[in-house]
C-alpha cells in the first residue's frame, strides 16, 4: 500500500513524503507547489540545486529543482513567479493535494494532486491552473521536471512513412536562438531523438516537437524515468506548437510537457496529467532498434496504476 507522512528534508520542516514497497517520492509546502524528490529508495532521479535548499521567502526566483508548475506562453513577468512561500497541503489515502495561493502578478493559482501507486513505481499528477482574475485568460499548464545530471532523454518522432506515400509534412521541430543542432549532446536518429546532459558543457540547448505519442523520456545509470501524457489531436500548443520540450545546460536537464493553450473563463481552470513511471535496469539506448527493444514494451499502462 502506499503511504503519506509529514517529515522535514534539507532545511525544510513541512514536507511529505509518499511512498511504497517500490520508491519515494516528496512533497514540499514550505515552498511550492513543488516534488523535490522521486526514486528507489536511497535513488533521487530529480535534479536538485543544494543552494537553494531549506530557503524560504523573498522576492528572487529560485529554481530549487525538482518538478514545478509554470503556465505558458513563457515571459519574464508571468512565468517567473518565485514559489518561495508556503502552500496548503491536504492529505489523501494514496497522496495529497497542494495548492499555491494565488500569485498577485498574475491572478493564476497553481494546484497538484499526487497520487502514488499503491505497489509499484508508478506517480499520477494531476495539475491544474485556476484563474482567479474577473477576465478570461489565454494559457496552457507547463509541467516542468528537474533530471538529475549525467543521463540521456528520449524524444519519439511521429512514424515514418515512405515516399511517394508521406507527400505531406507530418511533424516540426521547434528550435530556440541558442540552439545548436552541431552541438554532441544530440544525437538524431529516424524515430527518436537523443539529448544527453553533459556537466563539463554549460551552453543551454533546448528543442521543441509536437509529439502525438505523448511520452518523454529519460535514462540515468541504468533506470528509466518515463512520463506519459494526453495528447489533443488539432490543438493550438504553446511554442509554435510544442507538446514536449527538452531544455540542458551543464547541471541539468528538463522533461516538460505542455497542455494546449486554452481560454480560462473566471473561476475556471486548465488541466494537465501527467504519469510517471521507473524502471531499474535499463541501459541508455545508443540507437532506435535499443529505444524499439528496452522501452516500448514499458508504454503499456501498469495493472496497478494509481489513478
Amino acid at each position: 500500500m502506499s503511504r503519506v507522512a509529514k517529515i522535514a528534508y534539507r532545511g525544510w520542516s513541512n514536507c511529505y513524503r509518499l511512498w511504497n514497497d517500490s520508491v519515494e517520492l516528496i512533497v514540499t509546502t514550505d515552498v511550492g507547489p513543488r516534488v523535490i524528490r522521486f526514486g528507489f529508495f536511497g535513488e533521487n532521479e530529480l535534479g536538485e540545486f543544494p543552494e537553494h535548499a531549506g530557503q524560504v521567502g523573498g522576492d528572487a526566483f529560485r529554481l530549487y529543482g525538482g518538478h514545478r508548475l509554470w503556465h505558458a506562453p513563457e515571459s519574464l513577468e508571468r512565468t517567473y513567479c518565485p514559489d518561495n512561500s508556503p502552500v496548503a497541503c491536504e492529505t489523501q489515502a494514496d497522496g495529497v493535494k497542494i495548492l499555491q495561493p494565488t500569485e498577485s502578478r498574475t491572478g493564476i493559482q497553481k494546484e497538484m494532486t499526487i497520487s502514488l501507486s499503491p505497489a509499484d513505481a508508478h506517480v499520477h499528477i494531476v495539475h491544474r491552473l485556476w484563474n482567479r482574475n474577473l477576465w478570461p485568460v489565454d494559457l496552457a499548464a507547463w509541467a516542468l521536471t528537474v533530471m538529475a545530471p549525467g543521463g540521456t532523454a528520449i524524444i519519439p518522432l511521429p512514424p515514418r512513412i515512405p515516399y511517394p506515400e508521406g507527400l505531406l509534412p507530418s511533424s516540426r521541430f521547434v528550435l530556440w536562438p541558442y540552439t545548436d543542432p552541431t552541438d554532441p549532446r544530440w544525437r538524431w536518429g529516424r524515430r527518436y531523438i537523443f539529448l544527453r546532459q553533459d556537466p563539463a558543457r554549460s551552453s543551454p540547448q533546448k528543442l521543441g516537437a509536437d509529439v502525438p505519442d505523448g511520452w518523454v523520456a529519460y535514462v540515468r545509470d541504468g533506470r528509466l524515468f518515463l512520463k506519459t501524457y494526453g495528447h489533443v489531436a488539432g490543438a493550438t500548443y504553446p511554442d509554435l506548437g510544442s507538446t514536449v520540450e527538452v531544455f540542458t545546460d551543464a547541471r541539468m536537464l528538463e522533461l516538460e510537457t505542455l497542455s494546449p493553450i486554452v481560454r480560462v473563463e473566471p473561476g475556471g481552470a486548465v488541466e494537465h496529467v501527467e504519469r510517471w513511471r521507473l524502471w531499474r535496469d535499463v541501459a541508455t539506448p545508443q540507437d532506435d532498434d535499443d529505444v524499439d527493444r528496452h522501452i516500448l514494451p514499458r508504454l503499456a499502462p501498469s495493472p496497478q496504476c494509481a489513478t
